[in-house]
């Protein structure tokens, strides 16, 4: 069975182009394509995805609806998953995507769109439970956090915060291992003691490994800017 796609994006290029997209590969189907959030919702209803591709800004009034619907949709379709697409590597923006959870979420750039395999990457992965966040986003992260106050994450070794990162990302421990060239042992205890240094060891290990997330995204402490 193809993954049922719902469109959202008022810029008629931009929608075009992700049409077109969908319409080469052979396990994503576009159910329906809209440009505001009335028109997403009932979509939604209509059509029930398995994924929402949405523009994080849409009429009506063109600040966050994409958000807005990620947040109806944790409470009315928990199964559906969520790419949102921003203009802005902005932190505050994945925070607020996953702040009550990560499975099922992807914060990109809407540059990632002229990356084919990047971005049916990024819907397969929520589909199939998974999270992505864009490796900008946790760039700017990473280059920010020098200039703030002490926190657990100045605790972390570089290996350590490359592993959190990786995290950040979505990606699984196998991935993770490949990415860094590590084995799949080394990136547990790397994890493990991730847990250990930011006081999580309570928690199941999913909460866990979200709340780690969510602590390396939202160190940088900033606002929006809309």
């Amino acid at each position: 069975m193809p993954i049922r796609v719902v469109l959202a994006e008022d810029n008629y290029l931009l929608r075009t182009a992700v049409e077109q997209l969908i319409a080469t590969q052979p396990d994503l189907e576009l159910a329906a394509t809209c440009g505001d959030l009335p028109s997403l919702l009932a979509a939604i209803e209509a059509q029930h995805p398995d994924v929402v591709l949405t523009d994080i800004r849409m009429p009506p009034t063109g600040t966050d609806e994409g958000l807005q619907a990620a947040a109806l949709l944790r409470e009315s379709s928990p199964q559906t998953g969520v790419v949102v697409l921003s203009q802005y590597a902005e932190p505050q923006y994945a925070l607020d995507l996953l702040e009550k959870g990560a499975a099922r979420r992807a914060y990109l750039l809407k540059e990632r769109v002229t990356d084919v395999a990047q971005l049916v990457a990024a819907i397969r992965e929520v589909a199939g439970g998974g999270s992505v966040i864009d490796p900008q986003v946790v760039e700017a992260l990473v280059s920010a956090r020098s200039a703030h106050s002490p926190s657990p994450l100045d605790e972390l070794t570089p290996r350590e915060r490359e592993t959190l990162a990786q995290m950040a990302q979505g990606k699984s421990n196998a991935a993770i291992a490949q990415a860094l060239f590590l084995t799949e042992r080394a990136v547990e205890k790397h994890i493990n003691a991730i847990f250990s240094k930011l006081n999580l060891t309570e928690e199941p290990d999913i909460n866990r490994r979200v709340k780690a997330v969510l602590l390396f995204l939202g160190e940088d402490g900033g606002t929006p800017q809309r």
